[in-house]
Formats: structure tokens, C-alpha cells, sequence
């Protein structure tokens, strides 16, 4: 070992062992870590990376007084990645043609529709080659990395209208999604490239039930697609493919907005398509924006407010994304002829005050703006913490919010005792929907499930007379599998009591037995419970 290598590790031992000595738990903010390492400086000169101290103490984990784990947690970079209690990995499919002609989407060769190549999660999928295999397992890497655990990960495919990509792509890659997350070493170098873009259903299923034992378990998988593509027959293949949660670009609820701006299919549509998916057992997370072409702030708030008062929609999950232009969008013409403008800094916080105040309890909004770098905004929202502005907009006017981001435990400790059943009950149009959600006495959230009690036929012969648990989550970071630290909401026996109870207002509600809709890696956990496998689900009772 040269005499400089020889002098970074003393310096990262220091670093290590001062890192030690300091009191208290959970990551280190900066006030607390910049004196040590402005105290030891990288060849005297610079500051070393937590990657850097994180992998000097895996080099020699036997000479530390504590795990791997409990060091990660300290030095954990972006610790709010992984407070919603599990990893998310984002993807992109390869650019291909999207069905879609709206007006308001980029258009960027190098691209799936409506995506640009600086966003963040796309500049990562042109490193990767659009390869899936190669992106989450880089991805993984860098979590692991930054400290995070990689045990329990939330795949989340982008890149336009999955449904519009030949059936064998999806297959293939999905299928190379589960075999990244079932081989992934991050002492190993990636693996060699897999070959032509197709794969038999056989392959696909073998890559499924190798994740059930898998170091790194799928816990749910995130597809997007557009309402005019959710027949019958998709929804059955999303389901073989694996997937629990569908993002579907809503985008409006005014048939005269989305004849406007080009969108190809009307409200009805989206419609047809949330019954479908709601019936199938899968989570709803909606795409709805704001200062369309065509539209006002006016009729902006009466369209977010059908969201939540017609029984079609009431969406699990939202991402709210106000209209910006940009270079490549058909929008520039309407733009320059006058016909658009975008609303200003005061009407687009005004409006989301609003809106954000009628979101039920029952529904998170994961976000308020998206991701575009400011410089390929020609006009429009430049704000990249629009969220808070709003949000602040909104205790200004005296209001409060309801929805369950806000209200998340995240990091904080948990007293199970102290935790409250809370039921919330609402419409949908198949059916009696509830929410039941662990909380604090503070209303904080700690875990929740999404249980559907339908009224009528269901499409898949599989879900007869069955009620629907549609999503079980349990709050704050993280956890190994199998740990249970103290005072963590995660593997406190919190999912269970809630299916549980569940279970309980499946039966006394009359259903023969209760669907869940689970992700690959929870089969297991689920089998615990005394569930038994299905062709597409997992049932509570006999399968008929």
C-alpha cells in the first residue's frame, strides 16, 4: 500500500471511530459530521464522501464496536428515500412510440414520450442504456452505497404508455427487472448483458418465484399507462406481469380540455379504466394537471373536485403536475399565437392551496410538481419547492391537510399501544371502500390497508366473492427482514393486526373469503398470515 493510500485509511479510521463517539441515533446531519471531516481532509486537501467512510468500515466491519447496519443508519444519505418504509427503484422503458398526440408532452428522440433526457431518473436510464437489468442494479448499488437498505424495494417502471409496448418487451423486461433484484451482489460487478429483448411468460413467472426467497424482494411494481389502453385483456396481463400499483395519466376530468389538447380519449374512458383496475384489486395512483389549454384556476378547481366526488375515480395516489412549456411541445405553437398562458406564481399556489385542502385522508399526494430542469421550461412553474410554498400558502389561509404524506411517521418512534384503529368509509363504483389506518393519538400514521368490499360481478373468475385488499403499508424506515429495532413502526406486528382486521369485515360483511393483491416478495409474509396461493392472487379461504 503506497504511503498516500496508507494515510486515507488512518484518516478514515479517525473518521470512523469520531463518528462512533458522538451520542444520539439516526442519520447525522451535517452541523454534526463537517468538523470531523474538515478535521481529517482527504489528502489533506478535500473532504472524504460518506461512500468513501461507509466503505472503509465494511473493509474491516470486525474491528467496530457495532453492526454494519447501526453505521449505514448514521451516515445514510437521503434518508427520506427509504421513510415511507421501502426503496423505491425508478426505471424507464426505451423510447417507442406513444399512441398519444398531446400537445403539452416533449418530444425528444432520445426519449420515451413525454420525458426529457436531464430529467434526474432519466439521465441514469441513458447511462444504463434503457437496459432494466443494468438500471436497478446500479440503482441499488448507489443506495447501497448511501447506506440504505436494499431488502424491500418498490420497482416503478416509467416512460409513457407501458400498454403500448409489444408484449414481449414487457415481458423480457420485467423479467430482467426480478433477475437484477434476485442476483444482486453489491460486492459483485453487474453481470453480462442479456441478449435479444424477449421472454416467455415461463420466464417471467421463474424470475417471480425466485424473488419470494430473493436478498432483494419486490414489494410492489409500478406500471403507467393511459385509460384508453386498460381493456379487459390488459388488465389480466398486468396482473401475469406482477404488478400491484398502476399510474395512470388522468391528466384531466373536462371532456372539452382533453379534446383541446389532443389527448385522445374522453373522461368516460378514464372512467371505464379506474372500474377496472379498482375491480382487479390494484392501487390508483392518478396523473392530473393543472393549466391545461383550455382550461382556468376556476374550472381547474371544479375539475380536481371530481376527482374525490365521483365514485369512478377517488384515487389512492395522486401526482398533480401544473402544465409548463416546453421547447418541443406542440404547446409552443398554441402559445405563440396567444391562445395560452401560463398562471402566474399567485394563481398556481392559490389554486393548489385549494385543492390540496379537499384531498380525503385516505389519499396521498406524492407530488406537486414535477422533476423538469428549470433551464427546458420556456414558461411556466420554475418553483422546485412548490409543495412547501403551497403548503405554506395553506396554513396562511388557516387550512389544514387531510392527506397521508403529511401525515406519515417517517423516522419517529412508535408505541404500538398507543396506536388507534381508524376506519374511513367511502364510494367507489364497484363498491363500499375502506380505509383502515394504525395512528396516533396526534394522527400520525404508522401503517394503513385499502380494502374493497365490491357490489357487483367481478371480471376474473378468481376474485368471485371475494372482498379486495388492495394494499397493506406500514410506516418508517426501512427494516432488514426478520429485524424488529425497538420502537420502529416496521415489524412491529402492525401489517398483521391490520389484515387481520381486514379479514374481520370481510367476513362479517359476508364475502366467502378476502383477494390480496400481493407483490412477488410479500407472498411469503402473506403465507404466514394463512393465506394460500391463486392463480393471479393470494385468498384468505379456499380458492373455488
Amino acid at each position: 500500500m503506497s504511503l498516500s493510500a496508507l494515510g486515507r485509511q488512518h484518516d478514515l479510521e479517525r473518521i470512523i471511530g469520531e463518528v462512533l463517539a458522538l451520542e444520539g441515533e439516526g442519520p447525522l446531519d451535517a452541523r454534526a459530521l463537517d468538523p470531523i471531516l474538515r478535521r481529517h481532509p482527504k489528502d489533506g486537501r478535500g473532504f472524504f464522501s460518506k461512500r468513501e467512510i461507509l466503505r472503509a468500515f465494511r473493509a474491516e466491519p470486525e474491528a467496530w464496536p457495532v453492526s454494519e447496519a447501526a453505521f449505514a443508519e448514521r451516515l445514510r444519505t437521503c434518508p427520506t428515500r427509504s421513510l415511507s418504509g421501502i426503496l423505491p427503484v425508478t426505471v424507464l422503458t426505451k423510447p417507442h412510440p406513444c399512441p398519444g398526440r398531446c400537445i403539452f408532452c416533449p418530444d425528444d428522440v432520445r426519449m420515451p414520450k413525454s420525458y426529457l433526457p436531464d430529467e434526474p431518473g432519466c439521465q441514469r436510464a441513458l447511462e444504463n442504456g434503457f437496459d432494466p437489468f443494468r438500471q436497478v442494479w446500479n440503482r441499488l448499488r448507489a443506495y447501497h452505497e448511501m447506506g440504505h437498505r436494499t431488502e424491500k424495494v418498490e420497482l416503478i417502471v416509467l416512460g409513457g404508455t407501458w400498454s403500448a409496448y409489444p408484449e414481449r418487451y414487457q415481458r423480457w423486461f420485467v423479467a430482467r427487472l426480478f433477475e437484477a433484484l434476485n442476483g444482486f451482489d453489491p460486492s459483485r460487478g453487474i453481470p453480462e448483458e442479456d441478449g435479444p429483448e424477449q421472454a416467455g411468460w415461463a420466464r417471467v413467472e421463474f424470475a417471480h418465484h425466485a424473488n419470494e426467497t430473493a436478498s432483494s424482494r419486490c414489494v410492489g411494481l409500478s406500471l403507467e399507462t393511459r385509460p384508453d389502453h386498460v381493456t379487459e385483456a390488459e388488465v389480466v396481463r398486468l396482473r401475469r406481469l406482477g404488478a400491484t400499483k398502476i399510474q395512470l395519466g388522468l391528466q384531466s376530468l373536462d371532456d372539452s380540455v382533453l379534446m383541446a389538447n389532443r389527448r385522445g380519449h374522453d373522461v368516460d374512458a378514464s372512467r371505464c379504466a379506474m372500474t377496472r383496475l379498482r375491480a382487479a384489486g390494484f392501487k390508483l395512483h392518478a396523473h392530473w394537471m393543472a393549466n391545461l389549454h383550455g382550461s382556468t384556476p376556476e374550472r381547474d378547481a371544479a375539475d380536481f373536485a371530481r376527482l374525490f366526488t365521483d365514485p369512478a375515480f377517488c384515487p389512492d395516489e395522486l401526482k398533480v403536475y401544473p402544465c409548463s412549456l416546453l421547447e418541443t411541445a406542440e404547446l409552443m405553437e398554441v402559445y405563440a399565437r396567444g391562445e395560452w398562458r401560463p398562471y402566474t406564481p399567485e394563481e398556481l399556489s392559490d389554486l393548489l392551496a385549494g385543492c390540496l385542502q379537499i384531498v380525503p385522508a385516505w389519499c396521498r399526494v406524492s407530488r406537486v410538481i414535477r422533476d423538469i430542469p428549470s433551464p427546458d421550461i420556456v414558461v411556466g412553474n420554475r418553483q422546485t419547492n412548490l409543495r412547501e410554498v403551497v403548503e405554506a400558502r395553506v396554513r396562511e389561509q388557516g387550512g389544514r391537510l387531510l392527506e397521508i404524506r403529511g401525515r406519515e411517521v417517517r423516522a419517529e418512534s412508535v408505541d404500538p399501544d398507543r396506536l388507534e384503529l381508524v376506519v374511513r368509509s367511502y364510494e367507489s363504483r364497484i363498491g363500499e371502500e375502506r380505509f383502515l389506518e394504525l395512528a396516533t393519538p396526534e394522527g400520525r400514521i404508522a401503517g394503513f390497508v385499502r380494502l374493497t368490499l365490491p357490489r357487483e360481478e367481478p371480471p376474473l373468475a378468481e376474485l368471485r366473492d371475494r372482498a379486495l385488499l388492495r394494499e397493506v403499508h406500514v410506516y418508517g424506515n426501512a427494516q432488514a427482514l426478520g429485524e424488529r429495532p425497538e420502537g420502529a413502526a416496521q415489524h412491529a406486528g402492525l401489517g398483521r393486526s391490520l389484515v387481520e382486521q381486514a379479514v374481520r369485515l370481510t367476513r362479517s360483511s359476508g364475502y366467502s373469503a378476502l383477494a390480496v393483491i400481493s407483490a412477488t416478495g410479500t407472498r411469503p409474509w402473506y403465507r404466514r398470515l394463512g393465506f394460500i396461493d391463486g392463480q393471479l392472487y393470494q385468498h384468505s379461504g379456499p380458492v373455488s
